[in-house]
């Protein structure tokens, strides 16, 4: 491989977080959300090592036929439901579930009648305003479906806005509009997602849809996966490629916003915005060199970045460098570079190789 920037997966860390799902959630089925790319960690290596979920979340049918064709035998589910008539045959030739959240995928669904019964997942809009049918609409919608033998309705489901706020009264009030709406209904449902799964145990339900969490990441704002016993799954590495020596009062980088306050050397590190590193990213954001902290120094280049390397006196060309991911949280980093953190993840440049932890390799070997 020639350029060393690369994305380490830790599998075992994903099997960890699933069991800290159950552990929270025991009496819930798990619909792993995998749409985006696994939240940019790669669909196939994550949904391959979810053997203990229930069911997949995806966004479009084309990641659903890469599961299947890949040989993943659990429930996947279009969590944006059907584009046009033409998704319609893929439900039952690849036995794939589907939200209906509109009325245009309501009459696709009812009035093609299919050789086969299909598992659906009916969406509430209960405040979010995204997607979803009215309160108002649900018993006629719910009506129209128990007339089409060829429905099954797998599940009952919203979303919330602002369970990641947990002193906001918005969850409370959706969950009200939710249990009104469907009243007594004797269907599975499904309200939790990663912030409610740990904030709103009243929510967990049949089904919970955990994302961000099974990576090993807080959807708090105030917290760190660690602080739910989670951990990272992926670790963003590079390596140094140059060093330099700098005299007081030299700059770095373009622009040259940031001066030398003294002697000391710098690191050039292979990545950068083109890689899916956040370019906002400001004069000491933390990096690890050699596992000890160091400090970003200059802008951020398309394919390099500079790292102060005074604490460093040995590190040399070739040393490697941890941007996120175990020993230093995409949590902390988002923080400084007033970051999305699921755009972190979500962002990085998917043609960079996937590196597997060799103690995942070992475990592999070890089962054949």
């Amino acid at each position: 491989m020639s350029r060393p920037f690369t994305v380490e997966l830790d599998l075992t860390a994903l099997r960890h977080n699933v069991k800290r799902v159950h552990e929270i959630a025991p009496q819930s089925k798990i619909l792993a959300m995998v749409k985006a790319n696994a939240y940019g960690h790669g669909l196939l290596p994550i949904a391959k090592a979810l053997t203990d979920v229930e069911g997949f979340g995806v966004s479009c049918s084309e990641e659903a036929l890469y599961l299947r064709q890949a040989g993943l035998k659990q429930q996947i589910v279009l969590m944006e439901g059907l584009f046009s008539k033409d998704e319609i045959h893929l439900l039952t030739d690849y036995e794939l579930a589907t939200v209906i959240h509109n009325q245009n995928q309501l009459s696709l669904l009812t009035e093609h009648p299919l050789s086969k019964p299909i598992n659906v997942w009916l969406k509430i809009n209960t405040g979010m305003n995204r997607l979803g049918f009215s309160p108002e609409d649900f018993t006629a919608v719910l009506q129209k479906i128990y007339r089409c033998p060829w429905l099954k309705i797998a599940c009952v489901m919203t979303h919330f806005s602002s369970a990641d706020k947990t002193r906001d009264t918005t969850t409370e009030c959706q969950i009200k509009l939710f249990k009104q709406t469907i009243k007594a209904g004797q269907f599975p449902i499904s309200l939790a997602n990663s912030a409610a799964i740990l904030a709103f145990p009243n929510t967990h339900a049949d089904w919970v849809r955990p994302g961000l969490i099974l990576y090993g990441v807080s959807p708090f704002s105030d917290s760190s996966g660690a602080q739910y016993a989670l951990k990272p799954v992926m670790t963003l590495k590079s390596k140094i490629i140059s060093t330099h020596q700098l005299e007081s009062g030299d700059k770095v980088g373009y622009g040259g916003t940031w001066l030398a306050p003294k002697p000391l050397r710098v690191g050039i590190v292979a990545i950068g915005y083109g890689d899916g590193y956040p370019h906002q990213a400001q004069n000491g954001t933390p990096v690890l060199v050699n596992g000890k902290l160091s400090e970003l120094v200059g802008q951020v280049s398309m394919d390099m970045l500079a790292v102060d390397l005074s604490n460093q006196l040995e590190a040399k060309r070739g040393d490697p460098v941890v941007l996120w991911g175990t020993g230093l949280s995409v949590e902390q980093i988002a923080e400084s570079t007033s970051s999305f953190r699921y755009e972190l993840l979500c962002g990085i440049n998917r043609g960079q190789l996937l590196r597997t932890r060799i103690e995942e390799i070992e475990e592999i070997n070890d089962a054949k």
